[in-house]
């Protein structure tokens, strides 16, 4: 397994996270890989994507996309008693609102999940290849 073709990207801004709405658009995610840490903020999602930020695009690989400081998770147009339902992940934005701000992801179907944070804090981290 070569190492070299991890990526770790982190975004602290709307310019960051569009980085990684693209690195995720088309990506596959599996409802039960959705989870809320409610009490560590956390808000993780397993996802199958494309290595669209190298010349591998034909490559797949699964990685982590982990968003920080989450206080409230919605979401809608997801079926959340069937862990085996697959989603299509078609990108991220965010609005601020107040002092907060609201990440949605958008899925194919029009599913989605909108997180409300305190500051833009996420990171895709690649785990390994996937076939």
């Amino acid at each position: 397994m070569n190492k070299k073709y991890l990526s770790k990207i982190i975004a602290t801004d709307n310019e960051g996270l569009q980085v990684i709405s693209v690195c995720c658009s088309g990506a596959e995610v599996k409802v039960d890989q959705i989870k809320y840490l409610q009490k560590n903020k956390v808000f993780l999602l397993s996802l199958k994507r494309s290595k669209v930020e190298t010349e591998e695009q034909d490559k797949k690989v699964t990685s982590i996309c982990k968003f920080e400081f989450v206080d409230r998770v919605k979401s809608k147009n997801i079926k959340q008693n069937d862990p085996e339902e697959k989603l299509e992940l078609i990108g991220m934005d965010y609005l601020k609102n107040n002092d907060n701000y609201e990440i949605n992801l958008m899925f194919t179907n029009n599913a989605y999940i909108t997180l409300s944070t305190e500051i833009i804090e996420v990171t895709l981290d690649d785990q390994n290849k996937a076939d």
